[in-house]
């Protein structure tokens, strides 16, 4: 009667314990076998989408993941942006669009999983790869090999989120949503670079990870060596010829990308939505039982989150639902449709192997059976030519580059090449807010070297000067000239050579601009070659140099140098060449706006502005404002910023990030959807602006009175720039 008494109570406790806020809790437990993810014992063959947390905006998650949910997703995938989260050492920021919490929570309310990739490093396109930099800075660190300082450092930063899940109850193991984590992230380049300590560094972050005791599994994307428990997984184009390192593992696809991102001065990559399908299609018949979509929504790189470098404030990435969060066709219901059917045929799916038979040249027959089920993929791998094969007796049209699904091994469902939707059409319309009040603000290059911070002799690397507050830092340097140069009398000026690592420089000679150079995304170095106007007596020469986001991947990238290395010298002197590159060279970081806080309402007010109209337009180095009230309605805004050259741009003093009119150069010839695809195949923009919108979030938005605060680098006229609403038809 007491062990009774004490069992009831025991049980009466339980049943308490499991309700918080309400809710009845349900612990699921998650696993693997061969064939698929194991939720509660049973297999699952999983749809996944990314959306980037910071990439869009609180008030967008919950569209964003209903409208995922509505595409036939089953998981969310997102990583963990350790510099948004940690930017300083041992100060944390979990608020606004890096509340993690609350994304985690909004994809749980839509009743989806999540696979929460910590990393830490990510890549991503994203700002140093989502390192902070001042991880660069810790004495004796070398990045992602076997290195006490990095681990210690690794290890700190996954705890610190993995006790975060805890303590929300998160994993699924605790009736969370998360179902799967990832440690580290295409480390597959890496260690074949690093042999030995390479290996250590991948058995010590597995081993580390699964001491954390999460009740989840563990993968390792683009890792073929990925130590037991840890599952390897697949990222790319196509992932039908992979196979997991060891055969009691499942297949799983960590990232199907869906498009490609966009750099300044490129073209806008396009991945046709059959060639998307027609991955995906093969990937399962092969026995793959998870997909993720890389990117279901790309989003956007608000403020200098954008890295590679060059890669545009846009992250698109052609995605099933874009940049503003509307539904791009006929993407979305082309692969939404596939979803159904390979959901139709899940249970033949996850209970068998695939019994493979030729049906000609290029055509194959997958054939999966369980118990009760039969599911057929029907294949036609030729580029040109369409097939009708025979199978049960039944004959079958198959286009080129194709598979058609039969989830009873009879009718066909779904044909990755046969798109039953319209393409939608974006429109970009101006609102009828309009800038008011135009005023101008100038850089002050007059007394540039006396507000100099450091002097030293010779060139220093950007990024140690900056540690990345700023994408600017001031090159300078005096140059005597004397009297008798024969350029003074009548002849050729001399001509200033400049060599930088990166990634773009506007040179100023006596506060006169004199010319600007750039590097590129595939050649970060480069070389800036100009006649000079000179005088006799001291010159000064102030080389601003510019980043346009940090390396975010490579083989010990945290080495690698960014602004002017040199050498730096002036040619056509009558004494011959003069090399500036060891002379005595002053510094200084950022812009006086960035100093003075121009961006916010409190900044901006603090300085006496010039009306626009009292300026004289194309001007370097100027600061814009202006006010304009929100329009009406909900249709996604946008800054259309052709009329400008490059800069950056605040709201509110929120920044929406890098802006810049670099004109796209590519092949953008006709475009097929059948062969392989890469990201130079079908590509989008030419001759125009790689980027030419810029997403304003409405959330940012008060009634009236909206700072709008524009700091332009080349010169442009921001009277033409114009508040636009996207809409989309079909």
């Amino acid at each position: 009667m007491e062990t009774h008494s004490v069992s009831k109570l025991l049980a009466l406790y339980l049943v308490a314990f499991l309700f918080v806020g309400s809710e009845l809790i349900q612990c699921t437990t998650v696993s693997y076998d061969k064939k698929a993810i194991l939720i509660n014992g049973r297999r699952k063959l999983l749809i996944s989408g990314s959306i980037h947390y910071p990439r869009s905006t609180p008030e967008m998650w919950e569209g964003l993941i209903q409208k995922a949910k509505d595409g036939g997703l089953d998981v969310i995938d997102t990583y963990v942006f350790w510099n948004g989260h940690q930017p300083s050492p041992g100060n944390y920021y979990f608020e606004g669009r890096y509340d993690l919490v609350r994304f985690i929570r909004t994809v749980q309310k839509a009743g989806l999983y999540l696979h929460l990739r910590i990393g830490p490093y990510v890549c991503a396109e994203w700002n140093f790869g989502g390192f902070p930099v001042w991880l660069k800075y810790v004495p004796g660190i070398s990045f992602r090999t076997d290195n006490g300082p990095f681990k210690m450092a690794m290890q700190g930063f996954t705890q610190k989120i993995v006790q975060m899940m805890k303590n929300e109850r998160l994993f699924a193991s605790q009736g969370g949503p998360i179902i799967l984590s990832q440690i580290e992230n295409e480390y597959g380049p890496e260690i074949k670079a690093l042999g030995a300590a390479g290996h250590n560094y991948i058995d010590w972050a597995a081993k580390m990870a699964v001491g954390m005791n999460t009740g989840v599994p563990w993968v390792m994307c683009k890792e073929d060596d990925a130590p037991d428990p840890l599952i390897n997984s697949c990222n790319g184009f196509y992932c039908d010829g992979f196979t997991p390192n060891k055969p009691y593992k499942p297949t799983l696809w960590t990232e199907a990308w869906s498009g490609w991102f966009s750099e300044f001065g490129g073209t806008v990559p396009h991945r046709p939505v059959q060639d998307l399908a027609f991955a995906v299609a093969r990937f399962i018949q092969k026995g793959g039982s998870y997909v993720n979509y890389y990117m279901y929504h790309g989003g956007t790189n608000f403020g200098r989150t954008a890295g590679g470098p060059f890669v545009t404030t846009s992250y698109d990435y052609d995605a099933p639902i874009d940049e503003y969060g509307l539904i791009r066709e006929p993407k979305y219901s082309h692969l939404k449709a596939l979803h159904r059917a390979i959901k139709l045929s899940e249970h033949a799916l996850v209970s068998s192997d695939p019994t493979v038979t030729s049906l000609g040249t290029y055509q194959r027959a997958y054939v999966f059976k369980g118990p009760g089920s039969c599911a057929a993929f029907l294949s036609n791998f030729h580029m040109k030519s369409a097939a009708t094969v025979t199978f049960n007796n039944m004959h079958y049209d198959l286009p080129a580059w194709s598979i058609s699904i039969l989830p009873d091994c009879r009718n066909a469902v779904f044909n990755t090449a046969k798109v039953g939707v319209p393409t939608s059409h974006v429109h970009m319309t101006p609102t009828h807010s309009r800038l008011l009040y135009w005023e101008t603000y100038d850089e002050d290059l007059s007394s540039l070297h006396d507000r100099s911070s450091i002097s030293t002799i010779g060139l220093l690397e950007q990024i140690n000067v900056t540690r990345d507050t700023s994408d600017y830092l001031w090159y300078m340097t005096n140059v005597e000239i004397n009297s008798w140069e024969s350029f003074l009398h009548g002849g050729k000026w001399p001509t200033l050579t400049v060599q930088s690592a990166g990634h773009a420089v506007h040179v100023f000679i006596n506060g006169q601009f004199s010319g600007s150079a750039f590097g590129t995304r595939e050649q970060t170095h480069f070389t800036f070659t100009g006649p000079m106007n000179l005088r006799a007596g001291i010159n000064r020469i102030a080389l601003l140099s510019i980043a346009v986001g940090l390396q975010n991947g490579g083989l010990h990238y945290e080495t690698w140098p960014t602004g002017i290395q040199g050498p730096v010298f002036l040619d056509g002197l009558s004494q011959g060449r003069k090399d500036l590159t060891m002379q005595k060279w002053f510094y200084k970081v950022g812009l006086n706006g960035e100093a003075m806080n121009l961006i916010s309402p409190s900044g901006a007010s603090s300085v006496d502005w010039i009306r626009a109209s009292l300026a004289t337009g194309n001007q370097q180095l100027k600061w814009y404002k202006a006010y304009f009230n929100a329009p009406v309605g909900n249709e996604p805004l946008a800054l259309d910023m052709r009329s400008m050259g490059k800069g950056q741009v605040w709201i509110n003093g929120q920044s929406i990030g890098r802006y810049w009119m670099a004109y796209a150069k590519g092949d953008c010839s006709a475009c097929s959807y059948t062969g392989t695809y890469r990201e130079t195949k079908c590509q989008l923009g030419c001759g125009r602006p790689t980027q030419r919108w810029y997403h304003v979030p409405r959330s940012w938005l008060k009634p009236t009175q909206n700072l709008l605060v524009v700091f332009e680098e080349l010169g442009g006229d921001p009277s033409k720039i114009t508040l636009v609403e996207r809409t989309v038809t079909r």
